[in-house]
């Protein structure tokens, strides 16, 4: 059977009312297009609903024992339909941001600014991901927007807005034999090549381009780096290199995150800077999506933010 919502509404209702001119009232149908209707429900179910007369209607057995059934299906319906207008208006007002650490430098505020001056009621949610997602939840779709690290994998999927370009340090502890190099030279930098034979930690290798990025492999001239470690996140790579696991690069901007007791963060010379970008799926056109990447624009662009309302 291929019952639809309607026929089961115009069957409660006539079963309420136990009359097909007050149901068609209550229904905003005419009467012979309730008839009607009823008629092909009879047909499809194979049974009789209804008795009726010319001055009483009245529920068969199998009428009786289709009403509430009928109810349940019709409540249960009502519940699905709430229930989708909320998702579709929480989809309308909250913006999922994915990260795999802070992006710190005053980004969120100034873009958070951004944003609400166009959508008031919006409601930002962060989310936390893990190093092993380069996309920080653009992938798999639990995020709709994304601070990210490039290059990313998959590129030609997303839209990115680069939104803060830095240098690479590399994070090492401070009795290092290297670190009393750097202090050696006069400006104070470390030369990637020295490094060459030491054991980097890595990104685990799910992280694809981002992974050889944060292991300089454009500047390794051809050779392999020697792995003291697989990290997913600063907290992990701060411990690693103050156990003497290995060195890491990262942005300068997240030296803070790393730099502390007995691990130190170098200048380095000899390899290209780091570009974090805020991304969205390409085929994303949301008004909100559309809106977070022009406030990124906006602001690689070194506009101000809006006065708040």
């Amino acid at each position: 059977m291929d019952v639809h919502g309607r026929d089961l509404r115009y069957f409660t209702a006539v079963a309420e009312e136990l009359s097909f001119t007050r149901a068609a009232e209550r229904l905003f149908v005419s009467q012979p297009a309730l008839s009607k209707q009823i008629r092909m429900l009879e047909k499809q179910t194979g049974a009789d609903l209804f008795d009726r007369d010319r001055r009483t209607v009245r529920l068969t057995a199998a009428g009786e024992a289709l009403l509430p059934h009928a109810r349940a299906v019709l409540a249960a319906w009502t519940a699905a339909e709430q229930a989708l207008e909320e998702a579709k208006a929480a989809e309308r007002t909250t913006l999922t941001i994915g990260m795999s650490t802070s992006p710190g430098r005053g980004l969120l505020p100034a873009l958070r600014a951004r944003l609400t001056a166009r959508f008031p009621t919006v409601r930002p949610v962060l989310r936390q991901v893990n190093w092993a997602d380069a996309s920080a939840g653009l992938a798999d779709g639990s995020c709709d927007v994304s601070f990210v690290w490039l290059p990313l994998p998959d590129a030609g999927r997303y839209r990115c807005v680069v939104v803060a370009r830095e240098p690479r340090l590399i994070a090492l502890p401070a009795d290092h034999p290297l670190a009393a190099r750097a202090s050696e030279d006069p400006e104070g930098m470390a030369d990637f090549t020295d490094f060459l034979d030491e054991p980097f930690l890595a990104l685990p290798p799910d992280a694809g381009p981002m992974r050889d990025h944060w292991l300089a492999l454009d500047a390794r001239g051809g050779r392999e780096p020697v792995i003291g470690g697989v990290i997913a996140s600063a907290e992990e790579t701060h411990e690693a290199v103050a156990n003497g696991q290995g060195v890491a690069l990262l942005a300068s901007g997240n030296a803070p995150l790393i730099a502390r007791d007995t691990v130190i963060c170098l200048p380095v010379r000899g390899i290209t800077p780091s570009e974090l970008a805020v991304a969205a799926r390409r085929d994303d056109e949301r008004p909100l999506v559309r809106a977070y990447l022009a406030g990124a624009e906006e602001l690689a662009a070194g506009g101000n933010p809006p006065a708040p309302h």
